[in-house]
This record gives C-alpha cells, sequence and structure tokens, in this order.
C-alpha cells in the first residue's frame, strides 16, 4: 500500500479509479472464499456470540458512532449522509490482522474471532450501507424496513450457499478427476455470489457459506484435490490482497483531486478516523465482560479471557478495499460524495498504516501467545495411537496367505511408527504375474491409510482434536498417499 501511495505521484502515472463491481464481484467473492475454506466451522460455532457481538453489533455501532462524530465535525455532510460513512468504514478487513498473528502465533480463540467476524461483517455493513443510502438520496426505506431486509438477506443468502455446498459436494465425489474438481471449486465463489445477489438476499454470506461447508467436508473428497486447492488458492490469495492493497495506495492522488481537500477538512476526517478506532475499543470491552457477569453458562463455559487479548482484538480494526469500493459506488449526484471518499480513503490508509504497523510490536510486547500446542500435541498423539491400531487391525483383514512377511511386518512398522511420532514430540503385465509385491504393498498401505482418515475425521468430528490438528494430520496422510498412488 505505502508503494501505492507513492507511485500515485510518479510523473505520467495514470489515474487508478478503483471500479466497486470489479471488487465486489471479482475480488471479494474469491477472498471471503478462500478464508472459509480454510475456516474452522467447529470453532465458529463455538464462538458464534462474540463473533456476532463483532459482525453484527460492533457494525451497527460503528455505523452510529462513526456517523455522529462525522455529523458534528463536518456540518456540512447531513446526518444521513454521515450514516452512509459510517456504515461504509464500519467494517474491517483481518486479512492483516490473521496474517500477523498466524505468523507471532496468536491464540486459537483470537484468531476464530478475527476470521469469523471478517466473513459476515460486510454483510451486515453492506445492508446498513444500502438502508443509509436510501435515506440519505430521498428513496422510502425505514430502519425496520432495512432489518426485516437484512435478515431475509441473511436466511437466504446462508441457506443458498449450503445448497450450492451440498451440490457441489455430491458433484465432486463422482468426478474422479483431481484438475474438474479442482477447477469447480474455482467457480464456486462467482456462482455462489452472483446466484445469492440475483435472488436480492447476500451474496457475501452465500460464499461464506458454501466455503464453510465445503472446507468441512474437504476431508470426504480426494487428497489430490485437497493438496491442489490448498495451493491454488494461497497463490490467489497473494496475488488479490497484493493488488487490492497497491490499489488502495493508488487512489490517493484521485481522491485528493476529487474532493478538493483543504486542511480543515483533512483534520475532520483524522477525527473520524479516531472515531472508527475508539469505537471499536469502547465496544470489544463490555462486549467481552458483561455477558459473562449476566451469565453463570458463559463463566462455566468458557475460560477467562485475557485482558490483553482482549485488546489485542479491539486493536484489530484495520480497514480495508471493500469500504473504498463502497464509497466509489456512491450516486455521483449524491451530496457530499467526495467528503465521504475523502474520509473512507483516511480511515482505511490511517487504520492500517496505524495499526497494521503497530500490531505486531504489541502482540510482542504484551507477551499474547497460543497456549495450545501442548494440549494440540497430547490430543494428536492419543488419536494417531487409535489410528495406527485401527490400520493395523485394518491391514490383519486385509492380507492373505500370499502376502510377503515382510510386506505386513514394514507396513506394521510403518502404522507404528506413525503412532508414536507425536509422542516423540511432546516388464510383464499384471495379468501375467499377478499381483506384485509392490502393487501389494500400495493396495495395502492405501487400506491402512484409509482406516487411520477415518479415526481422525471420526475425532473431529466428536470434538476430540481441533481442526488445525486434524487438518495439520491430514496433510500427512494426503502427502503419503500422494507418494504412493504417483505415476
Amino acid at each position: 500500500m505505502a508503494v501505492g501511495l507513492a507511485v500515485s505521484f510518479v510523473p505520467g502515472m495514470p489515474s487508478f479509479r478503483l471500479e466497486p463491481e470489479l471488487v465486489l464481484v471479482i475480488v471479494l467473492p474469491p477472498l471471503l472464499y478462500s478464508s472459509a475454506l480454510d475456516s474452522s466451522y467447529v470453532n465458529i460455532r463455538r464462538n458464534i456470540r462474540p463473533i456476532g457481538l463483532l459482525a453484527i453489533g460492533l457494525v451497527l455501532a460503528t455505523t452510529l458512532g462513526v456517523g455522529l462524530v462525522a455529523h458534528l465535525a463536518i456540518p456540512a455532510l447531513s446526518l444521513p449522509a454521515s450514516l452512509v460513512l459510517g456504515a461504509i468504514v464500519a467494517p474491517p478487513d483481518a486479512v492483516a490482522a490473521v496474517a500477523i498473528g498466524r505468523k507471532l502465533g496468536l491464540p486459537r480463540r483470537i484468531m476464530t474471532l478475527l476470521t469469523g467476524e471478517s466473513l459476515v461483517n460486510d454483510a451486515t455493513a453492506l445492508t446498513a450501507y444500502k438502508v443509509a443510502v436510501a435515506a440519505a438520496t430521498g428513496a422510502a426505506m425505514s430502519w425496520g424496513s432495512g432489518i426485516l431486509t437484512f435478515l431475509l438477506a441473511s436466511v437466504g443468502g446462508t441457506l443458498i450457499g449450503y445448497l450450492i455446498g451440498v451440490v457441489v459436494h455430491w458433484i465432486r465425489l463422482r468426478l474422479h478427476d483431481s484438475v474438474l474438481e479442482s477447477g469447480l471449486g474455482m467457480l464456486v465463489p462467482f456462482g455462489a455470489y452472483l446466484i445469492g445477489e440475483a435472488a436480492y438476499t447476500s451474496g457475501v454470506l452465500a460464499v461464506v457459506a458454501a466455503g464453510l461447508y465445503l472446507g468441512h467436508n474437504a476431508p470426504r473428497a480426494g487428497y489430490a484435490t485437497r493438496l491442489q486447492e490448498t495451493a491454488v488458492w494461497r497463490a490467489v490469495d497473494m496475488l488479490l490482497e497484493s493488488w487490492v492493497f497497491a490499489l488502495i495506495g493508488l487512489q490517493l492522488r484521485v481522491v485528493l483531486t476529487d474532493s478538493g481537500a483543504t486542511w480543515p477538512l483533512f483534520g475532520s476526517a483524522l477525527l473520524v478516523l479516531l472515531a472508527a478506532i475508539v469505537v471499536r475499543i469502547l465496544w470489544v470491552y463490555p462486549g467481552t465482560y458483561v455477558p459473562r457477569l449476566l451469565s453463570a453458562k458463559i463463566r462455566e463455559r468458557e475460560e477467562p479471557p485475557s485482558p490483553r487479548g482482549v485488546f489485542i482484538v479491539a486493536w484489530t480494526g484495520m480497514r480495508g478495499v471493500v469500504s473504498l469500493a463502497a464509497a466509489s459506488a456512491l450516486p455521483l449526484d449524491m451530496a457530499g460524495r467526495d467528503v465521504i471518499l475523502l474520509c473512507t480513503f483516511v480511515v482505511t490508509v490511517g487504520t492500517l498504516m496505524v495499526q497494521g504497523l503497530s500490531l505486531p510490536g504489541l502482540i510482542r510486547l504484551l507477551g499474547v501467545r497460543s497456549t495450545d500446542e501442548h494440549t494440540d500435541t497430547l490430543a494428536e498423539a492419543q488419536v494417531k495411537y487409535h489410528a495406527a491400531k485401527a490400520s493395523v487391525e485394518r491391514l490383519d483383514q486385509a492380507t492373505s496367505e500370499g502376502t510377503p512377511e515382510h510386506v505386513v511386518t514394514r507396513l506394521k512398522l510403518l502404522a507404528e511408527h506413525r503412532g508414536n511420532a507425536a509422542w516423540e514430540r511432546l516388464g510383464r503385465s499384471d495379468d501375467e504375474i499377478g499381483e506384485t509385491p509392490a502393487a501389494r504393498w500400495q493396495r495395502l498401505r492405501l487400506t491402512m491409510l484409509l482406516a487411520e482418515r477415518e479415526v481422525f475425521l471420526a475425532a473431529r468430528d466428536a470434538h476430540e482434536i481441533d481442526d488445525e490438528v486434524f487438518r495439520r494430520v491430514q496433510r500427512e496422510l494426503d502427502l503419503e498417499e500422494a507418494a504412493l498412488t504417483r505415476e
């Protein structure tokens, strides 16, 4: 983004005007879908209350809070137009925060909250945005009808995404071609978004629901598809995110030219930036502690939140390209449009530069680290022991009298090694010659891997191991299966 800011003033550089449809249809769906694929449905469901407070409650609170501050700081901006600005800058973009958190080892619950918030808050903000724009342009839409619209869009979009996920998963299980399966998966985010929007529901939630369903059921698909998709979506994410942040920086000259920015107006925009940061902090602390004070069940079910961890969640309010896209999509004749675009740009760049650059240092300074490693290793070791035992039993059932003893011994040794690994961290045709020892080795080992996969999947579904543990072990099994079945 910093490079984009600098390049925007290079002589002869053309004006890069952000096209809202490009972001909302081409960029946002694949980023949301990839994040949903990699998210834990189990962990999100387990933390649905705090995620809802962030993704719905905080977005609405930011819309009102920032809107009021903007109206007071910029009297020329009407209250409806100020609320439009509040809705535009309400949804944080967790891309930077999640990337930093993973690298520095933030606790799993914080990562789940940030990821879950980013998957849903765009839908809330875009609905509030539509209601506010209708009020600002004189169209007839009350907040009551806006709430009804949001509920219908949320339920409808989620249902559409779920049905798309079910259908796509059913088809992929019957293709038996990893290239076709991956190709179909690449179409899902765009199809889900367009179908959801065409049905007057939330295309964002349709994409998220489809991604969560397919990601949760990915273990039932082929190993080659999982390995391919992991590599492809990581590359797509890197390209889209880099391009998006560069595009944010390149907007600087365009925004300054269109808004006719003055120093007093820029100072008011900084007040809006401050309001966006402060509202999140003021919301996160009561949202964390008040429910615990009011509910004994929450106190029994959840561990006491760390004040340092709560502050990290409160500080990760960086805005992204969705806010700029929404501002750019405002009607050209709307009063205060240029001021809204300037304030949106200041909030987006300001939160990325202030909060984004300071976040790694704050995490290190506060010592917020994950304590899940020992628990994960213990759970992984226990399930690996049972998985190795099940694979040996399946081997005994699959072997016949003609199986060489050294093949059986080697297979059993491999199973024992896998079971102990986690603890240690704490020329003729086949018709002519029949099944060769190598072919029999391959068949029997694949049979054992299937048994191990079934045990791990059952443990994941029974909440005995976390999704992160399951995916780590699943990748080990996928890589071994890929080695066994390579041409």
